[in-house]
């Protein structure tokens, strides 16, 4: 991963090397405090480094200090047009702003805004997406969105910050269309040194939606590029951060907890693979510990092709085999492999 400048979300480092910060949204407005706040609370145990909350009013904006008490996890503000929200959030206690300068008003109020937030030192997220291009950026580069136009408006807000001598930036160029998006950022790459927050907007449902999004961010984050992900899905919020942690651990940057490997069961398979495959993944939720377990069909797909699996079952006729990194510990009836799988992984994880 190439160094990027770095800023601080809270207690958060994005960029420069740091671990790459998984990021999602509270679907309750900040004035719903107690409900925005459980749901905060959930998603940063999951696993989410911040959280952003939609500031559509004043209302919205004064509301931020009371639920910015309750939870732990730095808050991002997501405003549009009217800059006094900015004002207020920052006052309220706000960790970051999500923004484009352009859209917020006057010079004078990008001021007010960059200032306060220099002062307090909240950085700003820039956000692009391919639907919402203004009218000149589209009719620069053939009336349609495209990548080439999306980090021309990017540039064109990061150059307001910049003229005020502001840096602590971060910047996201978001399309639905997984092949523009990956352009757009690799184009964007090349350009600035702006920590870079990845993720496919509008995906879609949970199934679409973590594929498009499994393909556009794991794309770049094998090619270095890449901060900071939000998986967006039509659904629980906190299924974003389950799909965002395994495109982590996939592309082999982070892993929380053990990781399951599983065969896709073949003529040969005579136990209920499918099922303790499920039943694996859902027990072994609870470990800590980055293992990889295997659960596979057969002898011939089992301690061979998972050789390298920490833990790992094997089914049979009636019995399958237990082992450890390719080596069999013993031979176990059906209905107990996966009781002595669990064991074995207990004794690992209290080690």
């Amino acid at each position: 991963m190439e160094k990027t400048r770095q800023i601080h979300v809270g207690t958060v480092a994005i960029g420069g090397g740091a671990p790459i910060a998984i990021q999602s949204m509270s679907t309750f407005s900040p004035v719903d405090t107690e409900y925005a706040a459980a749901q905060i609370n959930a998603l940063h145990k999951a696993g989410a480094d911040i959280v952003r909350v939609a500031v559509p009013d004043r209302k919205a904006a004064e509301s931020l200090g009371a639920l910015r008490e309750k939870v732990d996890v730095p808050l991002v503000a997501d405003i549009h047009f009217d800059y006094r929200l900015a004002l207020t959030a920052m006052e309220q206690g706000i960790d970051a702003l999500r923004i484009n300068p352009g859209n917020i008003g006057s010079r004078d109020n990008v001021v007010k805004v960059v200032d306060m937030a220099r002062e307090k030192q909240i950085p700003i997220r820039i956000g692009i997406n391919a639907g919402s291009l203004p009218q000149h950026i589209l009719d620069a580069y053939g009336g349609h969105p495209t990548a080439e136009g999306m980090v021309a408006g990017a540039m064109e807000h990061v150059k307001i910050l910049e003229e005020e001598n502001f840096h602590d930036i971060v910047i996201s160029v978001k399309s639905t269309d997984v092949p523009m998006m990956v352009k757009a950022n690799r184009l964007l790459h090349e350009q600035v040194n702006y920590p870079l927050h990845l993720g496919v907007t509008e995906a879609g449902t949970l199934y679409r939606g973590t594929i498009k999004s499994a393909i556009g961010i794991g794309s770049l984050l094998l090619d270095g590029i890449g901060d900071t992900i939000r998986v967006s899905l039509t659904d629980d919020p906190l299924k974003e951060v389950k799909a965002a942690r395994e495109i982590l651990s996939s592309v082999g940057m982070q892993q929380y907890g053990p990781v399951l490997v599983s065969c896709p069961t073949c003529g040969r398979t005579q136990v209920d693979l499918i099922h303790m495959a499920q039943e694996v993944e859902e027990k072994i939720q609870k470990f800590k510990k980055p293992i990889r377990v295997a659960v596979m069909g057969c002898a011939v797909n089992g301690p061979g092709e998972a050789r390298e699996a920490d833990f790992g079952i094997a089914g049979g006729k009636g019995s399958g085999l237990l082992f450890r990194k390719g080596k069999i510990l013993r031979s176990v009836p059906e209905e107990e492999l996966i009781p002595a799988l669990m064991e074995e992984i207990e004794k690992f994880e209290n080690q």
